[in-house]
């Protein structure tokens, strides 16, 4: 099983969603950097689950502690090793139905590749408990990127149904997205709200769940980032967004529905502000032939509904290799997507961070 990712900077990830903690060890980053303690708990605490009866009523701070490479308020140059205990785990929930796959998880397919050996409590290493070290690393090159004046948000897209506005993608700015990211619920037309979160309660009392669209953004990149073909800005990106649990769809920009488009009305033409190269529209998301070309860089990902529901569903014993019903108790998300936010500009930051290097 790998748990790594990167080159310039290497992460690597352990721990399951019931095990004793989870965490990561982070290669590459460079000694010197003061790291603000207290920004880094305020992105776990977005991600944290149990904070409202939109998420899972499993309360876990997710206070990280950090084993090496920090001393003194600076990274040390070494390979810095952060864990984050697991303190409220209810594992009884998962033995009563551990030889039955639950639909749409991973429990078949870890279970045929790693023989039955896997951690089947929470889901194991498959849980989207293990993004919560993404979050941590993230948060590290978060800061770093805005001390270079770069700035990352995000927004719930949409709920269900229920959709909210777009980002402008030409005309977007700093301040709009720091203010996303201290909104516990940020949508950019309020009166989207209310509905969004019914959506979301409504299916969660009908033992169902929700699951929604993410639109991120990120501003003041240089032009240059990123590289033709394999190592394109789309290309790494995907590969952190793809990454995370849930994430079943990526488009950059105008995304799919520049489909629909002639090349004539697809086109970002080009024209000077000042002594800035800009283009008049952005339905490329600030990307052309791999690397940025100074716009904003706009994308969306598509989140699942939460596999784990109440309601009896069909499925398969996989002891007794017949069919089976599977009612899956627990706590869980009725829908991700409010949580997922802090997670998809965690994997967001990483690879700028690795573009940058």
């Amino acid at each position: 099983m790998s748990g790594v990712w990167g080159n310039k900077i290497k992460l690597s990830i352990f721990g399951e969603s019931h095990g004793k903690a989870i965490g990561i060890t982070i290669n590459g980053l460079q000694p010197g950097i003061e790291l603000d303690l207290d920004y880094i708990n305020k992105e776990m605490e977005r991600r944290a689950p149990g904070n409202s009866e939109l998420t899972t009523p499993r309360k876990e701070k997710d206070s990280v502690d950090i084993l090496s490479g920090f001393f003194n308020g600076k990274t040390t140059g070494s390979p810095l090793c952060a864990v984050i205990h697991n303190t409220n785990t209810q594992s009884k929930d998962y033995s009563r139905t551990k030889d039955l796959m639950r639909p749409s998880h991973g429990d078949l397919t870890g279970y045929i590749k790693y023989g039955g050996f896997n951690d089947y409590r929470g889901g194991g290493h498959f849980s989207g408990r293990i993004t919560a070290p993404l979050v941590f690393a993230g948060a590290i090159c978060k800061q770093i990127l805005e001390s270079k004046g770069i700035v990352i948000g995000s927004h719930i897209k949409r709920i269900s149904t229920i959709e909210d506005e777009s980002f402008n993608m030409v005309d977007l700015k700093e301040e709009e997205l720091k203010e996303l990211t201290k909104d516990a619920f940020p949508v950019l037309n309020k009166s989207v709200e209310a509905g969004m979160k019914e959506a979301i309660v409504k299916a969660k009392d009908e033992q169902d769940s929700v699951g929604g669209v993410i639109e991120t953004a990120v501003l003041n990149l240089p032009i240059g980032l990123g590289e033709p073909f394999f190592d394109s800005v789309e290309s790494t990106l995907a590969h952190l967004l793809f990454s995370v649990p849930a994430i079943k769809a990526v488009e950059f920009g105008a995304g799919f529905e520049i489909a629909k488009l002639r090349g004539s009305e697809a086109n970002d033409e080009y024209y000077m502000d000042g002594d800035k190269i800009k283009t008049s529209s952005n339905n490329n998301g600030g990307i052309l032939g791999g690397i940025t070309n100074g716009m904003p860089l706009v994308f969306k990902v598509a989140v699942k509904p939460t596999a784990s529901i109440g309601k009896a569903q069909n499925t398969i014993d996989i002891e007794k290799r017949e069919v089976s019903k599977i009612e899956i108790v627990g706590r869980h998300d009725p829908c991700i997507v409010p949580r997922a936010l802090p997670v998809i500009e965690a994997v967001t930051a990483i690879a700028i961070f690795e573009l940058m290097q």
